[in-house]
């Protein structure tokens, strides 16, 4: 059975602003409906295991479709996913055939340096596997490196939230970098859509997506793929 594992934050706040963060919940609902449509189980693994906050801006009715409605009240969702995440010694990377980083401005404090979470997308690369990511959580794939030791984004076509993006939510200059800008040194070839609009960019096995609107677009892409 293909299985997929979501890589989410632990981190509940900016830490140059006192404001709340966290996962951005579509990114998290739109990829795991289409893989429960085709399939495929879907496990949760953070940092530190345990207890992933939601960003309150993601719960406001405007941004919430059917699908997040579904999921935000669903228990398992709530009381395992969220609640209950596995650690990144919990998982066995063999496992799993694609690997999934959500975006939320929480994932800038925990993903960047964390070569765990990179050590279990590499392995599932290496394996033949998909690496996805989408929006901020793009950010966990800085610390990947090839078998050769180069960075796995450099020379890559891939996506992620954009600094205009960033500009029109008014937080230049309260994130802790501008991830366009650390993907631009990291040597990777950035492919930049229309703000707030669905982009997603398919580079082989790697598969990323712009912004929140594009998480249904990365799962859909996976499956594509998969079925090649």
């Amino acid at each position: 059975m293909t299985k997929a594992l979501m890589v989410v934050t632990n981190n509940p706040k900016f830490k140059k602003i006192q404001r709340a963060t966290g996962i951005w919940l579509k990114e998290a609902t739109h990829f795991n409906k289409v893989m429960a449509d085709n399939g495929i189980d879907v496990d949760y693994v953070s940092p530190k295991g345990g207890y992933v906050p939601l960003d309150p801006l993601s719960l406001g009715t405007d941004d919430m479709d059917a699908t997040d409605w579904e999921y935000y009240l669903d228990d398992t969702f709530q009381n395992h996913h969220l609640a209950q995440s596995l650690t990144p010694a919990d998982v066995n990377p063999k496992d799993y055939q694609v690997i999934y980083f959500v975006g939320g401005h929480g994932t800038m404090t925990d993903f960047p340096q964390n070569t765990e979470l990179a050590g279990l997308a590499e392995t599932i690369y290496a394996n033949g596997g998909i690496v996805s990511a989408n929006c901020v959580g793009v950010c966990g794939l800085l610390p990947m490196r090839t078998e050769d030791g180069k960075r796995f984004v450099h020379g890559r076509k891939l996506t992620a939230f954009t600094n205009d993006e960033e500009a029109l939510n008014g937080l230049t200059n309260d994130v802790e970098f501008l991830l366009e800008d650390e993907l631009d040194k990291a040597g990777a070839n950035f492919v930049k859509g229309t703000a707030f609009e669905p982009n997603v960019v398919v580079d082989d096995r790697l598969i990323t997506g712009q912004n929140p609107n594009s998480a249904t677009g990365v799962g859909e892409a996976i499956i594509k793929e998969l079925l090649q």
